[in-house]
């Protein structure tokens, strides 16, 4: 009766764990076919999966196997039951991954070795079943912890057991970095401690049933954030979760018949994310705070359902308590922490609250991360004549199998492409290892080199199911063309554990014949190699000369999970722009960019949870972490941005937006271990407002919070409109009023709108703007520094650089500043990334009727040749889309401010920058110039020309020159004004660049 009884209560526990979205089928009923991974089989290894003969030594021989002759793989474990009764070291990148009908368990056997006592040197004071190391650990050495350099490491698809007779057993230790994670593992603690010990990186589909704890761990091993999606825990005896400076962020948690849900170790403080989870027969508290009201505890919950938990959270230095009256009710929110309610709030300690009673328990939602096709409507790629040996190209039998079938498995190999992939609405792309297995540019690929707009190695679907699962995106170190992937799947797509490779997180591949650096399979992922070059000074030319790594636009949305973007080749690891589709991310590490490591751009209706950044100090010193604009209604839950101990620059912020409302900040995190920490954690550029504490609960940006410093209308009064740049110049406006100016060197367009009074980032594209103009169609002309990409070839030959004309006059020339010259694209800035084009050069005198001439604004000319070269006609010039507009082809365009517009039959001014002085020049129909008189003995680098003809000359401040040169005033600027633009919806506002500011000021 007892076992009858028994075995019912299990029974009733596995409905319970799948009707709460943790399930426990074997999600790879079929056995994988790789000819490059390892199967743990009685064949290959002498052992049998019966459960009885212990496999202790032949499974950590194979692990071993897989290292040595792969140094990252996958060992394949067939369902079974398999007996261990020592500790499995599992060394970096290397995977075990479960497959058969039910889930092979490992089961540690009764009364083991070493698992009775606690073991007072061990940082868990525990023994493990299987521990996650750095490296190999050879026969007699002590193992080396999993640290922040310890990557693509997981166990999936596998349960485990620990059976009685070892109550200081730990099933996993688990405290490694990107794309290492644990999924679809059900841990069966019994009597021992727990189920695992550190965390590390993501989890996902997990369940934890008995021991002391569930999970108890101190923080991540690079400090990062954890997520964990879908997982169970049942009957500890202590807590579910027992932690320290964890950072986790749980989405459909179940927890039921514990004593405690999170208790959080005494003196120390957590960031501790929950939403849309269960608490169930929860005895005593349901998380235990003992650091209350300190800035680094960070406790939020929002969406929790509770039955039978008449106390929600204690808080030990005070003795107090947060107790609910209903028996069941539903936690809307909770928040506990320093908490602003808009930007110009004052930051407070709160505990809020926000709790209802409900009638019903209800049924637990179900899992909204998409679950893999079935295995039977699998095709594998191999079979269908990709080879994936990193030299053939695999490109149309990819794009073969994509046009033919839906679920296209990809064993592991290296795939090399070189056309862009595009998914059916339907493709589901299926790898097992994002390292293993790759799709892959060789340098200077054609299709995706030289000048052009962004081309994907991978693009998703208009509005399509689309999954990208396990596969890494390699567009190499010099393809200035390349995106990863350019994503446009709809809300029900899904992207997963796709690691996007360069510049770090590399590893050697083992080849046939070449000899092996000593201890190569424990080199650390910053090695130079031929697949992550650095240069011998260690910094890298080829850095940031590509476009994004992870493109989502064109309403895309979906589900983003278990990402790492840190090619360090990237404009900006991830960028988001065009969206109100739903996306949800889930742990996104994106790191080590030189400008920008994300970007977001008009959207909305989105959720990241656990995305971190990082900046190095050869790349990153001047990366601006997170870039938002004209975004609403979006969440960031545990977002950690961190600076390493090797920078010794500071920086100005580490999120900054621009036109934004209803954005929540759940639990930020901006720090490092130096001093030079980013000195403000949000930062609107519109507004003036910066926030200064580095640790909040909770911060909303409403989008209606005021200037700081309201601008006004008030005549020759300077308003500073925006900060935060490094050196703005190239000022053009529209049609409209709207006026454009660029940073050059951090290579960033921005527009001041005048319907919103507003500035916003249109473009970070890797060309390098020097100036900006428009052409009659409002067309934005961009001239930016354009180098020749090492080992393009045209029709076989080596790309070569255009003759930069005129370069005599000017020792600017030189000292470095030669082999590059200067092209012109044009875009509609309403949607630049979909229509940047290159301008054709044609011959001066082609256009008959110019409707203008854009020349340089300041010619620097130390050979005193200025007078010559300003009226001289050089052979080439660059021809507009309007077909009238022409930009004459001089050498100085390289060192120039900005464009000034020269229109036939009205005179032209322009600066003699090295003589100091204004010259005044007439235009002809053809837009040439000639008839040079000097107008006034000052001039610098920009002018403008007012509606009355007033010239305004930037020459430290602004002078006003009347048409006749006499003075007539000044305007003191804050800042140094380099270039001057008259715009707004009358034209009677000049607009002015400083150094690092931007300013406005109403001439009458």
């Amino acid at each position: 009766m007892m076992k009858l009884k028994t075995t019912l209560l299990m029974l009733l526990g596995v409905i319970c764990t799948q009707l709460y979205a943790v399930q426990l089928q074997s999600i790879y009923p079929q056995k994988p076919d790789d000819p490059e991974a390892f199967y743990f089989t009685p064949e290959n290894y002498q052992i049998k999966a019966d459960g009885k003969m212990d496999v202790s030594d032949a499974l950590q021989a194979a692990i071993n196997q897989v290292k040595k002759e792969k140094n990252f793989g996958i060992l394949f474990i067939p369902e079974g039951k398999y007996k261990i009764s020592k500790t499995i070291y599992i060394p970096g990148a290397i995977r075990l991954i479960g497959y058969g009908k039910k889930r092979p368990e490992f089961i540690l056997a009764k009364n083991s070795p070493g698992f009775q006592n606690e073991v007072p040197t061990d940082k868990g004071k525990a023994k493990y079943m299987f521990w996650f190391t750095g490296g190999l650990v050879e026969e007699g050495a002590a193992p080396r912890d999993a640290n922040a350099g310890t990557f693509y490491s997981a166990m999936s698809n596998i349960n485990l057991r620990i059976e009685d007779g070892n109550p200081h057993a730990v099933a996993l230790r688990t405290h490694y970095a990107q794309h290492s994670f644990i999924s679809y593992v059900a841990v069966h603690i019994g009597k021992g401690k727990a189920g695992l010990f550190d965390v590390g990186n993501e989890m996902e589909n997990v369940a934890f049933y008995g021991g002391d704890y569930g999970i108890y761990t101190t923080k991540a091993s690079p400090g990062w954030p954890v997520m964990m999606v879908d997982s169970y825990f049942e009957g500890q005896r202590i807590a579910a979760l027992r932690c320290q400076e964890s950072g986790l962020a749980m989405v459909n948690l179940y927890a039921r018949n514990v004593p405690a849900v999170f208790d959080i170790d005494s003196n120390y403080c957590d960031k501790l994310f929950l939403e849309n989870s269960y608490f169930e027969n929860v005895s005593g508290p349901a998380v235990v705070i003992t650091n209350e009201n300190n800035s680094n505890n960070q406790i939020t919950f929002r969406n929790v359902y509770c039955k039978n938990v008449p106390v929600l959270a204690k808080y030990t230095r005070s003795n107090t308590d947060t107790k609910v009256s209903y028996k069941i009710y539903r936690l809307k929110s909770y928040d506990h922490g320093l908490q602003m309610d808009s930007m110009v709030d004052m930051p407070e300690y709160r505990t809020l609250l926000d709790v209802e009673p409900i009638q019903k328990f209800p049924a637990a939602l179900l899992t909204d991360i998409p679950a893999l096709p079935s295995m039977t409507t699998w095709v594998n790629l191999r079979e269908l004549g990709a080879k994936g040996d990193g030299e053939t190209d695999d490109t149309k039998a990819i794009q073969a199998a994509i046009d033919q079938y839906d679920n296209i498995y990809v064993p592991q190999g290296w795939y090399r492409i070189t056309e862009t992939l595009k998914m059916k609405p339907n493709t589901k792309l299926i790898g097992l290892h994002p390292f293993g297995t790759q799709f892959r540019l060789d340098e200077s690929t054609p299709a995706f080199s030289g000048f052009g707009g962004p081309k994907a190695m991978v693009e998703s679907s208009v509005g399509g199911a689309n999954m990208l699962v396990g596969i890494g995106i390699n567009t190499g170190g010099i393809n200035y063309r390349a995106v990863g992937v350019k994503w446009m799947a709809n809300a029900d797509s899904y992207i997963n554990d796709v690691k996007f490779v360069g510049g770090h997180g590399g590893m050697w591949k083992p080849k046939p014949g070449v000899a092996a650096p000593k201890g190569w399979w424990d080199r650390p992922a910053r090695v130079s190699t031929p697949d992550n070059p650095v240069s011998a000074s260690g910094m890298d030319l080829a850095w940031d000369n590509q476009y994004w790594s992870l493109w989502v636009t064109n309403n895309g949305g979906g589900t983003f999970k278990d990402i790492w973007t840190a090619s360090t080749y990237a404009t900006s690891g991830f960028y988001a722009n065009n969206t109100s589709t739903p996306g949800r991310i889930y742990a996104m590490s994106i790191e080590h960019h030189v400008r920008n490591e994300v970007r977001f751009n008009k959207v909305s209706n989105w959720k990241v949870y656990c995305m971190q950044t990082e900046e190095e100090s050869r790349e990153s010193t001047e990366c601006q972490p997170i870039e938002m604009d004209d975004c609403k209604d979006m969440t960031f839950a545990n977002l950690y941005m961190f600076r390493v101990i090797r920078v010794n620059e500071p920086y100005h912020s580490s999120v900054r937006i621009r036109n934004c409302e209803n954005i929540a900040f759940l639990n930020l995190h901006n720090y490092s271990q130096i001093k030079y920490t980013n000195n403000i954690a949000v930062f609107d550029v519109n507004k003036d407002i910066d926030i200064r504490p580095w640790e909040l609960s909770r911060l909303i940006v409403t989008g209606k919070e005021p200037h700081r410093q309201p601008i006004g209308n008030e005549v020759n009064k300077v308003n500073q409109l925006a900060s935060d740049f490094d050196f703005t110049e190239g000022i053009a406006r529209d049609s409209k009023g709207n006026v454009y100016f660029c940073d050059h060197r951090m290579r960033r367009i921005f527009k001041w709108s005048v319907d919103t009074n507003s500035l916003s980032l249109i473009a970070d594209f890797p060309w390098k703007p020097s100036n900006l103009a428009f052409d009659s169609e409002d067309n934005l002309l961009v001239l930016f520094r354009y180098d020749v990409q090492p080992g393009y070839l045209i029709d076989g030959k080596p790309e070569q650089m255009p003759v930069m004309p005129d370069t005599k006059g000017t020792s600017f020339s030189g000292y470095g500043n030669s082999g590059f010259t200067m092209r012109v694209y044009a875009m509609d800035p309403e949607n630049p990334e979909e229509t940047i084009r290159l301008l054709p050069r044609v011959p001066m005198g082609q256009v008959k009727n110019v409707h203008k001439a854009l020349y340089p604004s300041n010619r620097w000319r130390d050979f005193h040749d200025f007078n010559e070269v300003s009226v001289y006609v050089p052979e080439m010039c660059f021809l507009a889309p309007d077909g009238k507009t022409i930009i004459p082809h001089y050498f100085d365009l390289s060192r120039s401010s900005s464009l000034l517009e020269a229109y036939p039959g009205k005179p032209f001014y322009t600066s003699d920058e090295y003589d100091r002085r204004m010259v005044k020049m007439d235009v002809a129909d053809d837009g040439t110039l000639s008839n040079l008189n000097y107008f006034v003995e000052q001039g610098e680098f920009g002018s403008a020309v007012d509606q009355d003809g007033n010239l305004y000359v930037a020459d430290g401040e602004i002078y006003v020159f009347d048409k006749d040169g006499k003075k007539k005033g000044i305007i003191r600027v804050p800042e140094r004004p380099s270039t001057l633009q008259f715009g707004g919806r009358d034209g009677n506002t000049l607009f002015i660049t400083g150094r690092s500011k931007f300013f406005g000021v109403r001439i009458k």
